[in-house]
């Protein structure tokens, strides 16, 4: 597979099969907790494998990246770009990326995770995922494969969790920059139309009250799970604004 990078999986995932995101969360009662963002690949290995691709190596891979400590081990050549750069890297400090590969069978999955005392501090964790997973790790390698990050976010996800409200909101940083991504996804909104992103949340309290529709619950009222189209996600990111109450 030589060195994998996100943006090649789901190119390749959105011509061949649905691609399944999966962002979860789980809160404790002091608003501490961690967040996992979680990219299957089976499906895009099962494909690649039945098409007899002839780039598909046998290999196994599974490594974590801690990139807070890898900066500091990179922290000579990471000092020499440019600040805007050294920025973006910064933002992946609290994160750790795992990856595990197995093509002889057919598995593929990247994790994304960190923990938090305040879920403001992994806003934006999504872009985070595409950067860290843009960064490596290549077989046979501990470490990332690159230090640039894959390309600019265009938008921007925040998560707030006070007074037993939980909000998650997107904003659109970069109008002109989205609508060039948006465009480069047309040629596989037919493929990318069966793909999906579920939201599954766990609260320390039960659930009063979401402004969302379709959601369903756990039976003790705490876990809300909330899957979307990711088409229709990465096409209107405004229009999915997530809001829920618990009870006290």
């Amino acid at each position: 597979m030589g060195k994998f990078k996100l943006l090649a999986a789901v190119l390749i995932c959105g011509l061949i099969v649905a691609c399944n995101f999966t962002e979860e969360i789980h809160f404790d009662k002091d608003g501490s907790g961690k967040l996992n963002i979680h990219f299957d690949g089976n499906e895009m290995m099962a494909a690649l494998s039945s098409m007899g691709d002839s780039t598909q190596q046998e290999e196994v891979m599974d490594s974590t990246i801690v990139f807070k400590d890898f900066f500091k081990e990179k922290a000579d050549s990471i000092a020499k770009l440019p600040l805007e750069e050294q920025e973006k890297l910064k933002k992946l400090e609290p994160f750790r990326l795992h990856m595990a590969v197995d093509s002889k069978e057919e598995k593929l999955s990247f994790d994304l995770f960190s923990e938090f005392k305040n879920v403001s501090e992994v806003n934006d964790a999504f872009n985070a995922f595409q950067e860290a997973s843009a960064l490596g790790p290549k077989p046979g390698n501990d470490g990332p494969s690159s230090t640039m990050p894959s390309s600019e976010p265009t938008t921007k996800v925040s998560y707030s969790f006070s007074k037993n409200v939980f909000t998650r909101t997107t904003e659109i940083i970069d109008q002109e920059l989205f609508k060039k991504g948006l465009d480069s996804l047309q040629g596989a909104e037919m493929f990318l139309s069966g793909s999906t992103y579920t939201f599954k949340y766990h609260f320390p309290n039960r659930v009063k009250s979401t402004n969302v529709e379709g959601a369903t619950f756990s039976m003790d009222g705490k876990t809300m799970i909330y899957e979307v189209n990711f088409l229709e996600m990465m096409k209107n990111p405004e229009n999915l604004e997530i809001r829920v109450e618990l009870e006290k």
